[in-house]
């Protein structure tokens, strides 16, 4: 590997466009050499904007070239396992956007490539990057928060994705929540062992139609005897909004939503401040840079990836669980799901 991490992209959408102009123009060990998209248009008006010399609408294309170093695959979620796989023949080290398939048999199959092949895989939870959520973190890690008591994580849309989108998507738990699953693992330190979720249609009954939920609350216990709580709807009218609160025996940390400015306005009508950022490309514009820090120093030193196959694992067996547990009506333990 040379100077720079040569690396190819795959899929042009949302997070692949974002993750890409970061790599062009925010991480200076990378260069972008390459990108495909079946929506070969799509690749194309990428490439031109963000000054990247090679197009293909073949994924194959991408894992062939013995320039690339290392690949994104941000693809839709069907496609992740078979291209990790297709990666890590090819002696590629992988970035792939979460999650990496919906059963567990198949992210086993992926896994066991990755290892096979002796490439790295980092999964795609840039909320672990986020400055404001590193910081709980820390102070966790530090004692300040003492024995862990209770973790409440908010994590509200301002809108629904497209039934078409939720079609394909794993639903709420595995497309939504599954952050907010990574984040009560990556705060605490301590794997869950037992969900109860409830939740139903509040918002469109769209969602209900294509077999999802679009409101939920979901209960979590830990192995170190901590109880977390998760509120999640698709659809908050003030914005996106992102808090979490850790309490125990020796105090409590919270993290607020970010807002455009934090100037508040008082007069004979109330008291009024600015709504939080409208989604996820505003407010966690800074995580999806530091993600990428992290991705590219990893294959540039030779590092663990700060994000593990396993981590991507571990997630979707909660979202499974969690599913499990609101078809049911009842308590799960991960113990059932694998």
């Amino acid at each position: 590997m040379g100077d720079k991490v040569r690396v190819g992209v795959i899929g042009a959408g949302r997070i692949g466009q974002i993750h890409t102009e970061n790599l062009m123009y925010r991480v200076p060990d990378a260069d972008v050499i390459a990108i495909a998209d079946i929506n070969q248009a799509a690749a194309e008006a990428c490439a031109v904007r963000l000054n990247i010399p090679e197009v293909t609408a073949d994924p194959q294309a991408i894992f062939e070239r013995s320039d690339i170093d290392a690949v994104l695959i941000c693809s839709p979620t069907p496609t992740h396992a078979p291209q990790i796989e297709a990666a890590a023949a090819a002696g590629k080290h992988i970035f792939c956007e979460k999650p990496i398939a919906l059963d567990l048999d198949i992210i086993d199959g992926a896994l066991a490539a990755v290892e096979k092949a002796g490439v790295r895989l980092q999964i795609g939870f840039n909320r672990r990057f986020d400055p404001n959520f590193r910081q709980v973190r820390e102070m966790i890690e530090a004692g300040k928060v003492g024995d862990l008591h209770i973790l409440r994580f908010t994590s509200r849309d301002p809108a629904p994705p497209p039934p078409e989108y939720i079609k394909a998507s794993g639903g709420l738990f595995l497309d939504m929540t599954i952050h907010d699953f990574d984040m009560a693992r990556y705060l605490t330190g301590s794997e869950v062992i037992e969900v109860y979720a409830a939740g139903g249609v509040r918002i469109d009954p769209a969602i209900g139609a294509a077999g999802d939920i679009d409101t939920a609350v979901v209960t979590l216990r830990f192995a170190n005897d901590a109880i977390g709580a998760i509120d999640n709807s698709r659809k908050a009218v003030y914005g996106y909004d992102q808090r979490v609160e850790v309490f125990g025996s020796g105090g409590a940390v919270a993290v607020a939503n970010n807002t455009p400015h934090n100037a508040v306005y008082s007069d004979v009508d109330g008291v009024h401040a600015a709504k939080p950022l409208y989604f996820f490309m505003q407010r966690y514009t800074q995580s999806f840079v530091n993600e990428m820090e992290a991705f590219i120093a990893a294959m540039r030193d030779g590092a663990p990836v700060p994000v593990t196959g396993a981590d991507g694992r571990a997630a979707v067996v909660i979202g499974l669980a969690a599913w499990k547990s609101y078809r049911e009506n009842r308590p799960v333990k991960l113990s059932e799901i694998g």
